[in-house]
C-alpha cells in the first residue's frame, strides 16, 4: 500500500509539475538590434555592441547573426572554414639542444636562468599566432564570410515589433506593423539540405519590395549570373599570396511581383511572398598536409539547385525533422512560471536582483542550441566564437585554444545528451597526430605526437611564440581525456577501437617526455607550466616554468588512467599497458601545502597573481576525477580552499572562468557556491544576445555555463568499489531551486536519468540503461543498486 502510494504520489507531483505555466524558450525582443550602427570595430578585440543583440541561427557549416532591423535587415553570416592563413612550418629545430641544460637548471632551482633559456628557445619558428593577431600571418584567423542585406524602400515609423529566437525550432523571427501592413520574416539554416533559408511575408498583397546585396570587408566580388547572386573571393594565405577560396550563393523565389539579378544585387519588386536560399561554402578540407580540395563550387551549385526545388512548408518541415530530436532530448524546468519580460530586459533586472529561475532554464537550453548550431558531425569543431564572428581579426584569432577553451565547448555534450555533437572534435584530433608526430620528433626527440596550447584548421601544433605561454605540453593529454569520456558515457567500443592509437600515440609522447626527479624519485614533467599562471622563485625572479607542476601531472595521470581504461576494454595487454601503469603509480601526485591548499607548482611558491582566471592545478577535480569527495576527501578539502582562496583573490572573473567554477564547486557539492558562480557568469559575463564574455565575446562561457547547471544536477564521475558507475542525483541543488524537474541527462555508463523534486527533495528518479549494465544511485545519504537490461528502465522513489 505504501509503495503504491509512493507511485501515485510521484505521478501527481510530475503531472502537476508539468501543469505549471512553463515559459517558453525563446530569447526575445521588443526592439531590433541597429543594422545601420557604424561599421564593425576593426580592432579584434573590441565588441560591437549592436551584434552582440543579434540573433545567432547556424547547422555546424554555416552560420548567421540575425539584427531584425526593420528598414535595413542585415544577416551577418559566417561559415565554418573561412580562416585566412595557410599551412606553415612553425617546428623549432634549436628546441630539443636546450631542454636538458633547462631541466638541470631548474632542479638547482636557477630559476632566472632556466626561463631566460626557455624564453629563447622553446619557441615556435616563424611568427606563430602573430601574438592572436594572426589574420595577416600564415596562423590566419576566422573570419566573417559577410553580410547579406535587405533594403526595404518604406522609411515609415513601424508599431507592433517583435522579435524572437526560438530554442524549440531553431528560428528567429521578426515581425512588426508599418503603415497598416503586417509584416512576418522567418530565418533559419538547414543542415539537411545545407541552405539559410528567408521567408518574408506581408497580411496584404504585392508588399515586399526590397533589394537583397552581399558584401564582406574585403577580398570579394559580386555578380549575377544564371538567375543567381554571387559573392566570391580567396582569403590571404599569410605569405603574401591567396589562400582559401569561398563562394556564396544567393537566389530567391517570390509568390506574384519580380525578381532580378545585377552585379548591384537582387532586387524584388511588388511580391506577396519571397524565399531567399543562401548557400555557402570553401575549398576548405580537413586533410593534412594539404587541406585544400572541396568542391565548393559544385557543392553550393548542387545545394541551391536541390533547396529550390522544395516548398517552404518542405524545407522548414526537414530543418525541424532532424533539428528537433536533439534538441528534445533534454528539458528543465525550475516551474518559473510565465515568461512575461523580454530577454534583454531580465538581463538587466538580474543584474541588481539575481532571482530569476527562467535565465537559467534558458542559459542551459541556449548551450545546447548553440553546440547544435556550431557543432554537427562532419563539421569543423565549434572554436572559440563557436561558429560566429563579425570580423577579418577574431579575438584571439577565433582559434582553437587547447589549455582550457575547446575542451570546455564540449563539456556539456555528453550529459546533456548530444554525443553526436562532440565528433568533429574528434576529427580535428586525428588530424593533429600527424603534424604533432612531427612537432614531437623535432621539438623534444619523442614519440607520439604533441600539441601545445593553441591550434587552427591548418594543423598548427608548435609552441605558442612567447614560452610562457605557449609551453604547454600539456594540451595533449588534456585534449584525449574525451575521447574516454565519450566512451564511459556511450559505451561505444567502436569508436574507442578507432581512437586508440591517438590515446596509444599520446602515452608515447609522455613517456619519452617525464624524467626521474632524482630527490623524490618520483617522474615529472619539464620544463612545463601551469597555464597563463606566474610563481615568484626563491631567487626573486618570476616564472611561469618549473618542473612538475600539477596541471601537467595531473593531466599525463589521467590520460594514463583513461589509457589504461581502454585498452582493458579493448582487451589489451601488453609489455606496454604495464610500463604505463608503473608510470602512472611513479608520478608526482597532487600535494596539499603547509596552508591546506592543494599546491600548483611541485614546491610551495608565491603566486605572482593569487586571483588568476586559470584554475588550472584543478584540473584533476574537475574535468578530471582523480581528486573527488569518495575516495580522496582530503585532496577535495584542500582543492575547496584553493578554489576559496582564488575567488577571495578575485579570481573566477572572466567568463569562462566563471563558468569552471560552476563545475568545481557543484563537484564539491557547493551547492550555493556553484549558483553565485553562475550568477556571475549572468550578471558580468552575458551579452544581451545572451553571448558570453571574456570580454571581448568566447563562446566557451555558454557551454560551460550549461555543463556546470548539469554538474550540479548529476554526477557519475566516480567509480564503486566494484568499478561500476556511482550516479549522484541533485548533488549541488541549491535552496532557491526548491521545485524542478529534469529529463535526458546522461551518466556515465551509458544511463539517461529523469527527475524530479519538490520542496528541495528527490522525489523520484527514472534511469533507463542504453546497453545494460548496474549503477548506484546516491541521493540525500542513500543508496540503491540498480541492474538493468539493454533499452530497460526503471522508476524509483525517494
Amino acid at each position: 500500500m505504501m509503495k503504491l502510494w509512493f507511485l501515485f504520489f510521484g505521478f501527481f507531483l510530475t503531472s502537476a509539475i508539468r501543469a505549471q505555466p512553463q515559459p517558453s524558450l525563446k530569447l526575445w525582443y521588443t526592439k531590433p538590434a541597429n543594422a545601420q550602427a557604424a561599421e564593425d570595430p576593426k580592432n579584434g578585440w573590441k565588441d560591437d555592441p549592436e551584434w552582440l543583440k543579434a540573433l545567432p541561427l547556424g547547422n555546424g557549416s554555416l552560420g548567421a547573426m540575425v539584427y531584425g532591423d526593420v528598414t535595413r535587415e542585415r544577416i551577418q553570416l559566417n561559415e565554418e572554414s573561412m580562416w585566412s592563413g595557410s599551412p606553415d612550418d612553425n617546428n623549432n629545430p634549436n628546441a630539443f639542444a636546450a631542454q636538458a641544460e633547462i631541466r638541470k637548471l631548474l632542479f638547482a632551482g636557477k630559476y632566472k636562468e632556466a626561463s631566460a633559456l626557455t624564453s629563447q628557445t622553446q619557441i615556435a619558428k616563424g611568427e606563430g599566432s602573430g601574438h592572436g593577431n594572426g589574420s595577416t600571418v600564415p596562423f590566419g584567423s576566422f573570419q566573417l564570410l559577410g553580410n547579406l542585406f535587405l533594403d526595404f524602400p518604406k522609411n515609415l515609423p513601424y508599431q507592433n515589433y517583435q522579435r524572437e529566437l526560438d530554442l524549440n525550432d531553431a528560428v528567429v523571427r521578426v515581425s512588426y506593423t508599418q503603415n497598416g501592413v503586417q509584416f512576418k520574416r522567418e530565418v533559419f539554416v538547414s543542415q539537411p539540405d545545407q541552405v539559410m533559408v528567408v521567408h518574408l511575408t506581408a497580411n496584404k498583397p504585392g508588399q515586399l519590395s526590397f533589394t537583397a546585396q552581399l558584401s564582406r570587408p574585403e577580398r570579394f566580388r559580386t555578380y549575377a549570373e544564371n538567375d543567381q547572386l554571387l559573392m566570391a573571393g580567396k582569403l590571404s594565405n599569410g605569405k603574401g599570396g591567396d589562400g582559401l577560396a569561398y563562394l556564396t550563393r544567393l537566389k530567391a523565389k517570390v509568390n506574384k511581383g519580380s525578381v532580378k539579378y545585377s552585379e548591384a544585387g537582387l532586387t524584388i519588386q511588388g511580391a506577396n511572398e519571397v524565399t531567399l536560399f543562401l548557400t555557402a561554402s570553401t575549398d576548405y578540407k580537413l586533410e593534412y598536409p594539404a587541406y585544400k580540395g572541396r568542391n565548393y563550387e559544385g557543392i553550393t551549385r548542387t545545394n541551391l539547385q536541390k533547396a529550390m526545388q522544395k516548398s517552404y512548408s518542405q524545407l522548414f518541415g526537414k530543418h525541424l525533422a532532424e533539428y528537433q530530436p536533439y534538441f528534445k532530448r533534454v528539458s528543465f524546468s525550475l516551474n518559473s512560471g510565465e515568461d512575461k519580460l523580454p530577454t534583454d530586459e531580465r538581463l538587466a533586472v538580474f543584474k541588481t536582483n539575481p532571482t530569476d529561475r527562467h535565465l537559467y532554464e534558458l542559459l542551459f537550453q541556449y548551450g545546447r542550441y548553440l553546440l547544435i548550431a556550431s557543432s554537427r558531425p562532419g563539421t569543423l569543431p565549434a572554436n572559440l566564437q563557436g561558429i560566429w564572428t563579425n570580423k577579418l581579426q577574431s579575438p584571439w584569432n577565433g582559434d582553437y585554444h587547447t589549455n582550457i577553451n575547446i575542451q570546455m565547448n564540449y563539456w556539456p555534450a555528453e550529459v546533456t545528451n548530444l554525443p553526436e555533437m562532440h565528433l568533429p572534435y574528434f576529427d580535428l584530433l586525428r588530424s593533429l597526430t600527424k603534424p604533432g608526430a612531427e612537432t614531437a620528433q623535432i621539438h623534444y626527440h619523442a614519440r607520439g605526437w604533441v600539441i601545445h596550447p593553441i591550434t587552427n584548421v591548418w594543423g598548427y601544433t608548435a609552441p605558442g611564440e612567447e614560452a610562457g605561454w605557449g609551453m604547454h605540453t600539456g594540451a595533449t593529454a588534456w585534449l584525449c581525456q574525451h575521447i574516454g569520456e565519450h566512451y564511459r558515457f556511450t559505451q561505444d567500443k567502436v569508436f574507442l577501437q578507432e581512437h586508440y592509437p591517438v590515446l596509444k600515440a599520446a602515452t608515447e609522447f609522455y613517456m619519452d617526455w617525464l624524467v626521474v626527479n632524482s630527490q623524490t624519485g618520483k617522474l615529472v614533467s619539464g620544463p612545463a607550466g601551469s597555464p597563463e599562471n606566474t610563481f615568484i622563485a626563491p631567487d626573486g625572479s618570476k616564472s611561469q616554468i618549473s618542473m612538475g607542476p600539477a596541471h601537467e601531472q595531473q593531466v599525463i595521470w589521467q590520460l594514463f588512467n583513461d589509457f589504461l581504461m581502454a585498452s582493458k576494454v579493448l582487451g589489451i595487454q601488453d609489455d606496454w599497458t604495464k610500463r604505463i601503469t608503473q608510470a602512472q603509480q611513479s608520478l608526482a601526485g597532487p600535494q596539499i601545502g603547509s596552508d591546506g591548499r592543494l599546491m600548483e607548482w611541485a614546491s610551495e611558491f608565491q603566486e605572482a597573481e593569487p586571483g588568476h582566471r586559470h584554475i588550472s592545478h584543478l584540473f584533476a577535480l574537475h574535468p578530471g576525477n582523480q581528486i573527488n569527495l569518495v575516495q580522496t576527501p582530503e585532496l577535495a578539502a584542500a582543492a575547496k580552499k584553493s578554489l576559496d582562496y582564488r575567488i577571495a583573490k578575485g579570481g573566477g572573473h572572466t567568463g569562462w572562468s566563471a563558468a569552471w567554477l560552476i563545475s568545481q564547486y557543484a563537484r564539491l557539492k557547493e551547492a550555493e557556491k556553484a549558483k553565485a558562480s553562475l550568477d556571475v557568469v549572468v550578471t558580468k559575463s552575458t551579452s544581451p544576445n545572451l553571448f558570453g564574455q571574456h570580454p571581448p565575446f568566447q563562446m566557451d562561457a555558454n557551454f560551460g555555463t550549461t555543463a556546470g547547471i548539469a554538474e550540479m544536477l548529476l554526477q557519475s564521475h566516480v567509480q564503486t568499489a566494484s568499478g561500476g558507475v556511482l550516479i549522484d542525483l541533485l548533488p549541488a541543488l541549491p535552496a532557491s531551486w526548491a521545485i524542478g524537474r529534469v529529463s535526458g541527462l546522461k551518466a556515465r555508463g551509458g544511463f539517461e536519468i529523469t527527475m524530479n523534486w519538490q520542496n528541495n527533495y528527490l522525489q523520484q528518479a527514472e534511469i533507463r540503461s542504453e546497453k545494460g549494465g548496474e549503477a548506484t544511485l546516491q541521493y540525500g545519504g542513500k543508496s540503491k543498486v540498480v541492474s538493468l537490461l539493454p533499452g530497460q528502465k526503471q522508476v524509483i522513489q525517494w
